[in-house]
């Protein structure tokens, strides 16, 4: 039966290290094949085709690998290097996966719904965890876990973990009693004066009371001398 996974295309490869840089220059990214009982395995793939798949698939979605034309093995993206200016891949680590084993990855979690505290409060979200961890079978692997923010109504609220709606497949591992986010209230904006210009209030304040008590201190005009 034939897979209706994003299929990719690699071949071995021989060389490694400062070299590597031609071989980008050509439009290929380097890239190692591995996982458990295997040895790991220099390989290239197309670097704009690598580009664009990982683009359009989330995270931990599996992959049908082809080396050097053989049959194809499901792999997960396990890590990308990218390049810090332009943000183009440099370098991948496939991971080939057993179907059959389960797995231990980070879920990312995304934000969904409007919170009261953020849209009508004025705070401002804080996402204390940006994904968990989960355990499951490779093809059961979620992509991302919803963060249900319209729960947080108000400044003491929090979502934790056990809020969290966790794919039946998949086994939670990261503790459910974790705070996930919460809001924090809008800042209060304290008006500093400068020291001359406080200076110059007191200084006035001063006179004005001196002038006040000499006032009180005369006699009435129209008083018996």
């Amino acid at each position: 039966m034939s897979s209706t996974r994003p299929a990719l295309a690699a071949t071995h490869r021989e060389i490694t290290g400062k070299a590597v840089a031609r071989l980008r220059r050509d439009g290929l990214l380097p890239a190692v094949v591995f996982g458990h009982g295997l040895e790991s395995t220099s390989v290239t793939l197309d670097a704009h085709d690598f580009d664009l798949l990982r683009r359009r698939l989330g995270a931990n979605a599996l992959v049908d690998l082809s080396l050097d034309g053989k049959k194809a093995r499901p792999v997960l993206i396990h890590d990308v290097q990218v390049h810090r200016v332009t943000q183009r891949p440099i370098h991948a680590d496939l991971f080939v996966v057993k179907m059959t084993e389960e797995m231990i990855v980070d879920v990312p979690l995304v934000p969904v719904g409007e919170s009261p505290a953020v849209d009508q409060g004025g705070g401002t979200l804080l996402q204390i965890l940006e994904a968990v961890k989960v355990r499951a079978l490779p093809d059961r692997l979620p992509q991302s876990i919803e963060l249900p923010i319209e729960h947080l109504i108000d400044f003491d609220a929090v979502l934790r973990v056990s809020d969290l709606e966790i794919p039946r497949d998949a086994t939670l591992l990261t503790d459910p009693d974790e705070i996930v986010a919460k809001v924090a209230p809008p800042r209060v904006e304290v008006v500093e004066v400068a020291p001359e210009a406080e200076a110059a209030a007191e200084a006035a304040a001063e006179a004005a009371a001196e002038a006040e008590a000499a006032g009180e201190g005369e006699a009435p005009a129209d008083a018996e001398g």
